[in-house]
């Protein structure tokens, strides 16, 4: 049943307070914390999702100009169960433009998360373009979308990277076959060839974990070309029959001196874990990064929980 909402009314308000007064972290916080979150603003190509939101949304509407004027002269919201949404118009004017006023037009989408109301979808609109509008490019979101599909530096302490992790899934019935002894060595001659299938595709090989290897690389498309590569060599081995299954996701990662730490790692190695042998299953961000070309085509998209992380994740299989 469909009623109007005081309480997102009041979120809406606290959302429009936040942007006014440059409160980052209660933008951030207002957000759903999963990749369907989308943005979507005036200027032409304003058109984001997930992490780049989260993480830019306090820099895009950090550079906005001190607003002089702040009138509200429309305002509702209504919910039904776990969904609700909410139109708000206001008149603004800047510090350094008085005597011009704007009509700004915003419509916010939310979802119940944990109990807690979150924006899953944002559309702001005022008709002229942002240069017009407030002086000022708002380039900050944008430019992590651009990042990302630029790619990441190795010699980066943080950035946008693509981490992908292997396993072997049949390890220990091979051990038992084989002895420890044996494995151990095809085990570090399995290690040896993927360094260089990561190397080759400007990866960088971190470390291994077990009978599992986690590496980096500078963009999505590289590796995807790495992790078919490792399979079409396991294929083509005369070695025992090593069954892999791998993982890959995209975002922004915090490097060290010779390791990543961060969700996109956490999240990549739990994607890695739900990879039947012999497949690459990879993360919505990832695949939007690549798109669907000749070269990458995705199949059987699935909606996932991840150990430790919350939420609901879109994951698809690299054919």
């Amino acid at each position: 049943m469909t009623r109007p909402s005081k309480e997102l009314l009041a979120v809406s308000r606290r959302w429009i307070e936040a942007i006014r007064h440059k409160r980052k972290n209660e933008l951030r916080n207002i957000l759903s914390g999963h990749d369907h979150l989308r943005f979507v603003g005036s200027g032409e190509g304003e058109l984001w999702a997930g992490d780049a939101v989260r993480e830019g949304i306090g820099d895009f509407f950090g550079v906005i100009p001190q607003i002089s004027k702040h009138d509200e002269t429309f305002a509702e919201a209504f919910e039904n169960g776990e969904t609700g949404w909410a139109c708000l118009t206001h008149d603004i004017a800047f510090a350094d433009q008085p005597d011009r006023t704007f009509h700004v037009r915003t419509t916010l989408i939310f979802a119940l998360e944990d109990g807690v109301w979150k924006i899953v979808h944002r559309h702001g609109s005022v008709p002229i373009p942002n240069i017009e509008f407030t002086g000022i490019e708002q380039n900050a979101i944008a430019d992590l979308v651009a990042a990302a599909r630029k790619g990441f530096s190795l010699d980066q302490r943080e950035g946008f990277a693509s981490i992908m992790f292997t396993d072997i899934v049949n390890s220990s019935r091979l051990a038992s076959m084989m002895g420890d002894r044996l494995w151990s060595s095809e085990v570090a001659r399995h290690f040896a060839a993927l360094r260089k299938i990561i190397q080759d595709a400007d990866g960088e090989f971190v470390k291994s974990l077990g009978d599992g290897t986690m590496s980096s690389f500078p963009q999505p498309a590289k590796a995807l070309q790495a992790a078919r590569a490792i399979l079409q060599a396991n294929e083509q081995s005369d070695g025992p029959a090593i069954a892999v299954r791998i993982g890959i996701h995209t975002g922004k990662v915090v490097q060290t001196k010779d390791d990543f730490f961060g969700t996109v790692v956490n999240k990549a190695a739990r994607i890695a874990a739900l990879a039947a042998p012999g497949e690459i299953q990879v993360s919505d961000a990832t695949r939007k990064m690549v798109s669907e070309t000749r070269d990458y085509r995705f199949a059987y998209t699935t909606s996932v929980q991840l150990q430790g992380l919350e939420g609901e994740h879109l994951i698809h299989r690299l054919d």
